[in-house]
């Protein structure tokens, strides 16, 4: 696995084992004497490991401005692929449980990842779900300060160790909010506070790489469709409501 990590973190515990000849079991038991709790940790470490492509990024001389776009396009495209391979079906399911079952969804993170959180906050609106994302990371932790059992806080931060979106989860826990995270780090204080984690992989150097950005906003718009899809009446009367609602404005 450690020499073909870019094909396992992509394979079912099944298909290791099938590959290798051995019992699910087996896998399992490897996992588990490697300190993982299961397969899905393994995954995630290996998904989290520096890759070629990294390299690519960082050592190779630029000749042409198509050659370092080239190099972008190649490191955005592994992300998204590494991402999609450390998702699983379960996980995925219960971040659009909660919010299904939300009175109120607030999102929370700075930098980049804010920029993301406004993408969120866009998102549950199109879907008729009643949301906030102050942009101030003060207000943040005030509106987590108010929220309670049947809300939701969602905080986004690629590192997971940025103070503030920590602060917001510690605060929304302690009012029994559920909470959900999206981070680049399963490992991370702000993991250890969400209900449900939802990593985005990239390995991309620098404090706002733009692969792990587009890695969590795909995150971001995954959850959008996977919601739209199962409530596609109550989607499809918000977009007509808001439709008549914006139609005026129009020139």
């Amino acid at each position: 696995m450690l020499d073909n990590s870019d094909s396992a973190i992509r394979q079912s515990m099944s298909a290791i084992a099938q590959a290798t000849d051995v019992s699910d079991t087996t896998v399992l038991r490897m996992c588990r004497t490697a300190g993982f709790e299961g397969f899905t940790d393994l995954k995630l470490a290996l998904a989290q490991e520096p890759r070629t492509v990294q390299a690519e990024i960082s050592t190779e001389p630029q000749t042409s401005d198509l050659q370092a776009a080239t190099r972008l396009f190649r490191a955005i495209g592994q992300a998204l692929t590494d991402t999609l391979g450390v998702l699983n079906e379960k996980t995925l399911a219960e971040a659009i449980d909660l919010m299904a079952g939300a009175r109120h969804i607030l999102v929370g993170g700075v930098g980049g990842s804010g920029i993301v959180a406004q993408a969120f906050y866009q998102r549950c609106i199109r879907l008729g779900l009643r949301c906030d994302a102050p942009v101030d990371s003060q207000l943040q932790i005030m509106h987590a300060a108010l929220t309670g059992p049947g809300d939701l806080v969602v905080a986004i931060s690629y590192s997971g160790i940025t103070s503030d979106p920590v602060l917001v989860l510690q605060e929304a826990k302690s009012r029994g909010a559920s909470t959900l995270c999206i981070t680049g780090n399963s490992s991370s204080p702000l993991a250890r506070l969400a209900d449900v984690v939802l990593v985005s992989v990239s390995h991309e150097q620098g404090s706002e790489p733009m692969a792990a950005q587009i890695a969590q906003m795909t995150l971001v718009d995954a959850l959008y469709s996977v919601f739209a899809a199962r409530n596609t009446e109550r989607v499809q009367l918000t977009e007509e409501r808001m439709v008549k609602a914006i139609l005026p404005k129009s020139i």
